[in-house]
């Protein structure tokens, strides 16, 4: 019997050791869990933050005694600590100290990403029970929870991506006045300035204090017990704010310090390398999930993206494979979205910049089309930036910004789909999409946004 071992319990490992079981019952995956929360949806905590989701436990996608039906062992509270790729063996660390060795015949590392803490004087000496908070295990979810059953007033998030959009929206839920400070020129810096400028007016229409291209550099505790944030803008500007609750989310990184440890080679921004077998460089070990690096499709290169989507399809891949499988990652075209209040921003494939960097030549088109019929009530603008190659009309990517109930989340699927298949601008808009008044259009907003980057930039030599 194939002795298969994973560390990890998130959605990479996770997913690896269901396929493994699907494809062949006789095999018992043993699973190494840092924590005691096998399983959980990290990007659902925002949400039990809010009060949306009351019940921290319906965030685990299985229970543990879902995951032992299924024919996983777990290991809670032990750390992998070393990795003997020569005797197939790992070492193992419980939580009260004892040591001992696991032999394996195939390994799957899913170790996932932790939390960028930046260079903050006192962010080393502060935490949670000064109400300095990092956000990304349940751990630190239940440490959050605490400091708001103390009924803080003012909270200040540091970094305005995803997560810090999630959470200044959680934050003004339960009452807090919330500023957010970031350090690049615009929020949400994965989606170009003038969209991200939509999301700036709707933080501002709920309240919420943002101040864009200011970096903090301290964070001290005052004598009443509040917290001092302080900080300057790119033009010197001093930035300062009392609060009572600080959250950092600038971002993460890849966690692979067991496998550079072991001697597995690494590749973008220090990911584990990998195939689209997600093999690496060391036979009898595949690796997957926000650890790893993750093939691009429309790059046709590696990159570094860590998405919870990406991370169950390549687990599914490592755990096929690790039983004798042939299965390729599809690739990833980086496909996101996020609901800020009322409005919905998403992405799929390049931004200009990139696509250039890339050794594309493109170009961008920006469109503003309603989500139904005009004439059928309730018809919301989508506003759509497309774009593609001038010289071959590939389409290259898509960002789009709109009302929640304007279906965004799905029409950048549309997009992402498109990239899948290597699509061109044009022919976005021979899809045979559905529709009524009030949903669509007979030329969907999606397409009514190709055939305008269409008209703007007609390549010379399309590509057929």
């Amino acid at each position: 019997m194939t002795r298969l071992l994973i560390i990890g319990g998130s959605d990479a490992g996770i997913s690896a050791a269901l396929r493994a079981r699907e494809l062949d019952p006789g095999v018992t995956p043993l699973l190494i869990v840092a924590d005691r929360y096998p399983n959980y949806s990290i990007c659902g905590i925002p949400y039990h933050i809010s009060g949306e989701v009351p019940d921290w436990r319906n965030l685990a996608h299985r229970s543990h005694a879902d995951l032992q039906d299924a024919g996983l062992r777990l290991m809670l509270d032990t750390r992998a600590t070393a990795i003997d790729p020569r005797n197939r063996q790992v070492t193992v660390t419980s939580a009260d100290g004892e040591s001992h060795r696991l032999d394996y015949d195939r390994l799957v590392i899913g170790t996932g990403a932790e939390p960028v803490r930046p260079p903050i004087a006192g962010l080393d000496r502060l935490g949670p029970r000064d109400g300095v908070h990092v956000l990304h295990t349940i751990g630190d979810t239940h440490a959050l929870t605490d400091t708001l059953a103390r009924q803080p007033r003012e909270a200040l998030i540091v970094g305005a991506g995803y997560i810090g959009l999630e959470m200044a929206e959680a934050l003004h839920a339960r009452g807090l006045q919330v500023t957010i400070v970031e350090q690049q020129r615009q929020v949400l810096p994965t989606v170009d300035a003038d969209l991200a400028t939509l999301i700036a007016d709707e933080l501002d229409r709920h309240n919420v204090q943002v101040h864009t291209g200011t970096t903090v550099t301290a964070v001290d505790r005052t004598e009443q017990g509040r917290l001092t944030v302080t900080g300057a803008d790119t033009d010197g500007a001093p930035f300062e704010a009392t609060v009572d609750l600080a959250l950092v989310v600038v971002g993460v990184r890849p966690d692979t310090a067991l496998a550079r440890a072991a001697g597995l080679a690494l590749g973008v921004r220090d990911a584990i390398a990998v195939d689209r077998q997600m093999r690496t460089s060391i036979d009898g070990i595949w690796a997957a999930g926000d650890c790893v690096q993750t093939f691009h499709r429309v790059l046709n290169a590696d990159a570094y993206l860590p998405l919870g989507s990406t991370a169950h399809k390549q687990g599914t891949v490592a755990g096929e494979n690790a039983l004798g499988g042939q299965r390729l990652f599809a690739g990833s075209t980086g496909t996101q979205v996020v609901k800020v209040f009322d409005l919905v921003a998403a992405r799929t494939g390049l931004r200009d910049a990139d696509a250039a960097a890339a050794g594309f030549a493109p170009a961008s088109h920006r469109t503003a089309a309603d989500d139904h019929k005009a004439y059928y009530p309730g018809a919301r603008p989508i506003t759509i930036t497309v774009t593609g190659d001038t010289s071959t009309g590939r389409l290259l990517g898509a960002q789009l910004i709109g009302h929640r109930d304007s279906a965004v989340a799905k029409r950048v699927d549309i997009y992402a789909t498109a990239l899948h298949h290597r699509m061109n601008v044009d022919a976005v808009t021979d899809l045979d999409l559905s529709y009524t008044p009030p949903l669509g259009s007979p030329y969907d907003a999606v397409q009514i946004a190709a055939h305008q980057w269409s008209l703007h930039h007609r390549p010379a030599t399309p590509t057929p």
